[in-house]
């Protein structure tokens, strides 16, 4: 259960926060909710999202298993359900999604995403563990570019993560709406 109230008195702000996540998530997302209690902070995030949304030199599948194993490190059931969701209807295949938790174990990802995830994990961990090798080896197939956008992904994600577990913010059942249901 969320540490923090996530109704709110209904104010034309409130209104125009509910009315632009139900536009464009089909519900009102429960991070909006307890941003919405402060006001500045909320605008802030949702300026660095809509920035970050711009972000586009880094193939969409590592984004998404970077995102997905930096909130699984942190134990972001929001994220992780979210996260699925979000990537789920950007075409990322489906196991590679579902596979992250074990990511070591499964036969799933190319060398590249192996590295990615490693890499994520090392960012993530606190203090973060990044070593020389581990960069040398994602720079054999990403540019600086892509490099740079990678590690913002990453950190913005133990941004997202940290803060929404702390909160307390669980999953809001948006995977499951991307399973198909037997007839």
């Amino acid at each position: 259960m969320a540490r923090i109230a996530l109704v709110h008195k209904r104010t034309w702000f409130v209104r125009l926060a509910e009315w632009g996540s139900r536009r464009k998530f089909g519900k009102v997302l429960d991070p909006g909710q307890a941003a919405l209690h402060n006001r500045r902070v909320l605008v802030s995030m949702m300026l660095l999202e809509g920035s970050a949304a711009r972000w586009n030199k880094l193939d969409p599948t590592l984004k998404a298993l970077a995102v997905m194993v930096s909130s699984a490190q942190i134990g972001c059931s929001w994220c992780i359900d979210f996260g699925y969701w979000e990537f789920h209807h950007q075409g990322v295949d489906p196991k590679k999604l579902r596979d992250v938790p074990g990511w070591r174990d499964s036969d799933t990802y190319t060398d590249l995403e192996r590295a990615v995830m490693e890499y994520t994990e090392a960012m993530t961990a606190t203090p973060p563990t990044v070593t020389d090798e581990q960069v040398e080896r994602l720079r054999q197939d990403l540019t600086d570019e892509q490099l740079v956008e990678l590690t913002a992904w990453v950190a913005l994600e133990n941004y997202r993560s940290r803060t929404y577990a702390a909160l307390g913010l669980t999953s809001q059942g948006f995977k499951e709406t991307c399973e198909l249901r037997p007839a």
